[in-house]
């Protein structure tokens, strides 16, 4: 095995993102994880199964589609340390071992079946978002154009990727049809805990409009703060596209007039509201900054676990939370459920950084 020579400015990006994902593949072939037990069957014995009697085209597709990121990602992953002709069939190799021991775990729960279809689909998946990553994977390694878009815009080390990682989990929250415009937090479904307040269009209207504003605060500052050559521009097209793939998720889910679900009086209130509540916070001191960021935070994750249930999008939510969208509905709303609790810590890291160079920059005058 031939080592690759690093530059001094290697990004660690798609190693952090193939993680990621892996993660995220793991919570969604598993969700929900609940009522394991031991059906005393071989565990591998699915591999050798007769052809599953009933599948369908989407669920073949779906299950390819997972895994192609993964792919992808992997063979940039591997790259600072062999070649890429290796990496590939290395990639290939761990997204499949990844969907059969997913498959293995899939024996202790009731509500899943082991498929030798899935694995198949998966591992076909993965060998084409290897080859595309063996084709252009490299825009994320070094040199190529990501990587230098990265270190160029981007604040280095790993509080950079780890923002990278931050923004491409929030633009996934964002799928979910079913939740408030920018709304973040909500951990009564994990837990179990039921809507504390009854629904009024009222309470529900005022929750969309604080989530709303509290979140864009927040990301912004977050975002503000995470570039090195800051820009209004680029942190305005970060919000962009979380709005596009809103529309475009209710576009796909809901058939007459989905795609803008999502623009509720309440949550058009709430954007306006935000975009001046962040202009206005881009333009105080550093400390208050991230002070105002974190209250955000804190406040947007309050409201959300306190919003009644909406009873309006049911059809969209029996649709989202069920059938072939089951998984993905799980995946969505875990990240949307964890972001602002990464996010805390990582607003934190970013006020330190802040300090430190504040503090640098001062005893170099």
């Amino acid at each position: 095995m031939t080592r690759v020579r690093r530059s001094p400015h290697t990004t660690y990006l798609a190693r952090h993102l193939a993680l990621v994902w892996a993660l995220l593949i793991a919570y969604a072939s598993l969700h929900p994880l609940t009522g394991f037990r031991d059906a005393g069957d071989d565990l591998l014995s699915f591999l050798t199964a007769p052809w599953p009697r009933y599948w369908t085209r989407f669920d073949v597709i779906a299950n390819a589609i997972g895994y192609l990121p993964l792919g992808f990602l992997l063979v940039p992953a591997a790259a600072p340390w062999m070649r890429r002709s290796l990496a590939l069939p290395l990639a290939i190799l761990l997204a499949t071992g990844l969907s059969v021991g997913l498959e293995v775990l899939q024996h202790y729960l009731p509500t899943r079946v082991p498929s030798n279809l899935d694995v198949v689909s998966n591992a076909a998946g993965a060998a084409v978002g290897a080859l595309l990553g063996w084709r252009w994977g490299a825009v994320l390694g070094d040199g190529g154009a990501l990587a230098r878009w990265r270190t160029r815009r981007v604040v280095r080390g790993h509080t950079g990727e780890f923002a990278l990682v931050l923004l491409v989990l929030w633009w996934l929250a964002q799928i979910d049809p079913d939740t408030p415009l920018f709304g973040l937090g909500d951990l009564r479904e994990l837990l179990g805990f039921a809507p504390p307040l009854d629904f009024t269009e009222r309470r529900y209207r005022a929750v969309e409009i604080g989530a709303c504003v509290c979140a864009v605060v927040s990301v912004g500052v977050i975002g503000w703060h995470s570039m090195r050559a800051r820009s209004l521009w680029l942190l305005t097209s970060a919000f962009a596209v979380a709005l596009a793939i809103k529309t475009g998720s209710g576009a796909v889910l809901v058939p007459e007039g989905g795609a803008l679900l999502w623009a509720t009086p309440g949550a058009l209130v709430g954007l306006a509201t935000g975009a001046v509540a962040l202009r206005i916070a881009l333009w105080l001191p550093a400390p208050l900054r991230f002070g105002i960021a974190a209250l955000g935070l804190l406040a947007g994750v309050a409201l959300v676990n306190l919003a009644p249930d909406n009873p309006y999008p049911s059809a969209v939510s029996d649709a989202w939370r069920a059938g072939h969208f089951f998984n993905f509905s799980g995946l969505t709303r875990l990240a949307s459920a964890l972001w602002p609790y990464f996010a805390l810590p990582y607003l934190m890291a970013l006020q330190a950084r802040e300090g430190r160079s504040s503090h640098a920059a001062h005893d170099h005058r």
